[in-house]
């Protein structure tokens, strides 16, 4: 056989092609379960936005506050957070909200992903 023919030859072996096709759908799996978790932290900040920006929430109680978050976040179907999570405080005239919880993603057997969010009204 002609050595500058096997030289010329490139390309990907069937044991390269089926690692690739491990990667990706390791990869895929992972953004699978985690995609819902940073969704529901979106959620909750935004939320956390439109509460800090009310009107009407400015001069409202805790509790009041709290039930806003209830309602609101029955809407979104949010169960990482409860209202009593929440930690309420003033700058100012600007209300702040924010909350520290964490979520842990099962991925195999005993392997899991543990993920901490602090999502705030704080611009």
């Amino acid at each position: 056989m002609n050595t500058s023919m096997l030289i010329k030859q490139r390309g990907l072996g069937f044991s390269g092609f089926i690692f690739v096709v491990f990667v990706l759908v390791l990869v895929s799996i992972m953004g699978l379960k985690l995609i819902p978790s940073y969704i529901q932290d979106a959620k909750i900040k935004s939320i956390f936005v439109a509460i800090a920006d009310d009107p009407e929430m400015q001069r409202a109680t805790l509790r009041d506050i709290r039930n806003s978050f209830d309602k609101r976040s029955s809407v979104d179907d949010i169960k990482a957070i409860k209202a009593e999570d929440i930690k309420v405080d003033r700058e100012g005239d600007r209300l702040v909200l924010s909350a520290n919880y964490s979520v842990m993603i099962p991925v195999v057997g005993n392997v899991s992903l543990y993920l901490e969010f602090k999502p705030t009204s704080a611009k």
